[in-house]
């Protein structure tokens, strides 16, 4: 079983930055797919970013040359770097994780979430 807890969410103005932290645990980061999800007010969730256990990525279009996903394996913790912020990233953030190698930004992909943090660009 996998523990997940994010932090670093908040509030921001447009054009912003936040970086989001996602510490696992019960699992190493190591043996695990992750990505982030977001769900904004009256949408549904939608898949950010995630990041293999070979470290390659993939990225929303949306969000794509303006977050990074990264993991810190000697420390467990998973983070996703946002910059230039827009109101439309307005949205709950999730974390979420799969023991697998290789994983999609699909949500039924994922067993295990977190409890979500806010963020809101105004």
């Amino acid at each position: 079983h996998v523990q997940l807890v994010e932090s670093g969410g908040g509030s921001v103005q447009i054009g912003g930055s936040l970086r989001l932290s996602c510490e696992t645990s019960g699992i190493p980061l190591s043996r695990l797919c992750m990505a982030f999800f977001r769900q904004g007010p009256g949408k549904e969730r939608e898949g950010v970013a995630r990041i293999n256990t070979d470290s390659t990525t993939m990225y929303a279009d949306s969000v794509n040359g303006r977050f990074t996903i990264s993991k810190d394996r000697a420390e467990n913790i998973l983070y996703l770097q946002m910059d230039s912020l827009k109101p439309d990233d307005t949205a709950m953030y999730y974390c979420a994780a799969a023991y697998l190698e290789y994983c999609y930004l699909l949500p039924n992909t994922y067993p295990f979430w977190g409890q979500g943090t806010q963020v809101t660009v105004s």
